[in-house]
């Protein structure tokens, strides 16, 4: 709890007062900040700007007594803590840690031209100032989507593929600079090709990924499974105009969301709306309405159901929904064409940059893109050729040769002939105390929250399925090349991960085979998921996805909040009720607990079932913590009264009956009952 390791803080005497906290850093990830008030024996004892010196002797203290992800990464010297009118924490008054906060290793300057470089990428991507060589990647708080970027960055500026593998095993600064020297020494630098500008005057291209989409709507015109549905609700004196000015701009600023897609001789081609068209707004007025939360449903449903038309646009599209003179809702409904999970974040971000500085009557902040969606298109289908190519392919041929077509899960109804897309959700929370203990077995096991997480998912799939053989799919952003981050635009990609539970391993065994599957997997991202389903050619049925039929999704690339000036900003229902698989387990780090969602399709499962099978999860993840050693596949699931309900409520067949009668009379009273049912069936006799 945040509150035993502040009372761990307090007991150095340099402590009077410490509260600890988790802070969002600048990409987004949760770390543990300690504020700290200093008793008056270290006022005297230290000199001045010596934060970084109480940092790493706190540091130390604590991680004396507890363990590594226990330890908080800042520690911020206050004269007071700050409270609220009542007495109470106001932790919003609580300040953003700076450099000096952070714990660094004993710090020595990087040496040479590599170090300096990584520690002024590290600087960057993690929002610290100062970076050692001694300084450790992921306890300065790093995780998987940053690390993805840092390999982005090194190619940029070292000319050298770092691959992924190489960070996890050597995430201290200066030994990771050795091995990138190592290998330039063998091999010399790359010339890794820039993403520029195209022409606009010819035809302009659709990215790997919007050509599969493209193809999958003109299959089902009036589809709308592949729709991004948003939903805020506005407390407080929203400015009309800044607002619709604010969604005119960013609609004019990046050319994804004014992309459409003709095709006039059956291929298709990319045409750019004008800057000026706008953001198509409706606007609709709930007030004094009695039933307003039933027709503000029946709006959000309405919304996320209208289909878009690839061909006109514009592919995003947004209703106004006022509530009251002090509450809007607003609903912004986008195509997955010209979005996706990352480019959410982008969008808020911009939105409050945005209409900040229209409603205090300045003009636009935001810096001009260098490069745009058509751009990286079209660097993306020369980038993917020749060699890399084939080694792409390669990888994925021999990975998931001969892999199951289908994870066989019980379900509640037979399979329809023809996949349905209807679904509902169960909320899932991994409480504060279990997610602690998953970030100890995560960090004992070199594997990231995610990876562990990935193997619980594939332990349950298995044990419900019977497979020790089985595909889960797992979203990747694909943002590795630095000019795309700022862009809104479709460049997730899809990996199909192949986990191996053969041979009854412990759960250390199950993550050191996901920590490779899932490493090799990012490193091989590049090629589009639509190219690895040719490549494996799994049978095609209508029933089900081809490859696996399972997900899960990690957000690190959540959404981010709005920061409008005069405004409350909270997330409102969207009336979004599909799932594209089975089942889709989508989870995220809030604060200290891991949270989310648990998709299933209504066609195959009932509620109950699943509610049953987050249990399962939760159990099997608890399991996982107490003891790395067992096997997996002997870790009891079921609850206790489950288990009661199933080997003694269904086992209790006994009935009365008419016990001084022979079996023939007991026969003969049948046959008087029911002369005409069947009796005996025997091959075809009856």
């Amino acid at each position: 709890e945040p509150g035993e390791i502040a009372a761990r803080v307090a007991e150095h005497p340099f402590v009077r007062e410490a509260v600890v906290v988790a802070h969002e850093g600048p990409g987004g990830e949760q770390r543990l900040v300690a504020y700290v008030v200093c008793a008056p024996e270290a006022q005297s004892d230290e000199p001045d700007g010596a934060g970084a010196e109480l940092a790493a002797t706190l540091r130390a203290h604590v991680g004396a007594h507890l363990p590594d992800y226990m330890v908080p990464s800042a520690f911020v010297r206050l004269a007071a803590l700050p409270l609220t009118v009542n007495g109470k924490l106001d932790r919003k008054a609580l300040p953003a840690p700076d450099d000096e906060a952070y714990a660094h290793g004993a710090y020595e300057p990087p040496q040479g031209e590599i170090e300096t470089t990584l520690a002024q990428i590290w600087a960057e991507l993690l929002g610290v100032e100062r970076v050692g060589r001694h300084d450790h990647f992921f306890a300065l708080g790093g995780h998987s989507l940053l690390a993805v970027r840092l390999l982005s960055r090194v190619s940029q500026a070292i000319g050298f593929a770092l691959p992924l593998t190489t960070l996890f095993a050597k995430p201290v600064l200066a030994d990771l600079a050795a091995s990138i020297m190592d290998e330039l020494s063998r091999s010399g630098a790359q010339d890794l090709p820039a993403i520029v500008p195209v022409s606009r005057e010819a035809p302009l291209v659709l990215s790997f990924a919007q050509q599969r989409l493209w193809f999958l709507a003109q299959l089902d015109q009036s589809s709308t499974n592949y729709h991004i549905p948003l939903g805020w609700r506005l407390k407080g004196g929203l400015d009309r105009s800044a607002w619709q000015r604010s969604l005119d701009r960013v609609l004019a600023r990046h050319e994804a969301l004014r992309s459409v897609f003709v095709a006039p001789e059956g291929k298709p081609w990319v045409e750019l709306l004008p800057e000026d068209a706008g953001l198509p707004v409706v606007e609709q007025d709930l007030r004094d309405r009695p039933d307003a939360d039933e027709a503000l449903l029946g709006l959000c449903r309405e919304e996320a159901r209208t289909p878009f038309d690839l061909a006109r646009g514009p592919l995003i599209r947004g209703r106004l929904i006022r509530i009251s003179d002090e509450e809007h809702v607003l609903l912004l409904t986008q195509h997955h064409i010209v979005s996706d999970g990352w480019s959410l974040g982008v969008l808020v971000h911009e939105l409050s940059q945005l209409y900040r500085a229209f409603v205090a009557g300045e003009g636009d902040p935001l810096p001009p893109l260098a490069i745009q969606y058509p751009d990286y298109a079209a660097w993306q289908r020369q980038w993917l050729s020749g060699e890399r190519l084939q080694s792409q392919a390669q990888y994925w041929r021999n990975n998931l040769s001969g892999a199951p077509a289908r994870l066989a899960l019980p379900t509640d109804r037979s399979r329809p002939a023809e996949q349905s897309f209807a679904g509902a959700s169960v909320t899932v929370v991994i409480d504060a105390e279990l997610t602690r203990d998953l970030k100890r077995l995560s960090r004992q096991h070199d594997t990231t929250l995610f990876m562990t997480v990935l193997a619980a998912w594939a332990a349950l799939l298995s044990r419900l399925s019977g497979q020790d053989d089985l595909m889960i799919g797992v979203p990747s952003a694909n943002r590795g090349r630095r000019e795309v981050e700022e862009l809104i635009g479709c460049f997730v990609n899809t990996l199909a991960l192949r986990l191996d539970l053969s041979g009854e391993p412990s759960v250390a065994e199950l993550l050191a085979r996901t920590r490779r599957t899932a490493l090799g997997a990012q490193e091989h991202q590049d090629l589009p998921f639509e190219q690895v389903v040719e490549i494996v050619q799994p049978p095609r049925r209508l029933d089900h996805t081809p490859l696996f039929q399972v997900m899960l999704a990690w957000q690190n690339d959540a959404a981010g909040t709005f920061d409008l000036p005069g405004l409350r900003v909270e997330a409102a229902a969207d009336g979004f009720d599909q799932v594209k698989f089975d089942l889709e387990l989508n989870l995220c780090e809030h604060g200290e607990v891991i949270a989310g969602t648990l998709g299933y399709a209504t066609a195959l499962f009932d509620q109950a079932t699943i509610e049953r099978q987050r249990g399962y999860l939760l159990a099997l993840l608890q399991a996982m913590v107490a003891d790395a050693r067992q096997a997996v596949g002997r870790i009891e699931l079921l609850a206790a009264d489950e288990r009661a309900y199933l080997l003694e409520e269904l086992n209790r067949t006994a009935v009365t009956y008419p016990e001084q009668q022979c079996i023939h009379e007991l026969f003969e009273a049948q046959v008087r009952q029911a002369p005409d049912a069947v009796a005996v069936v025997y091959q075809d006799q009856r």
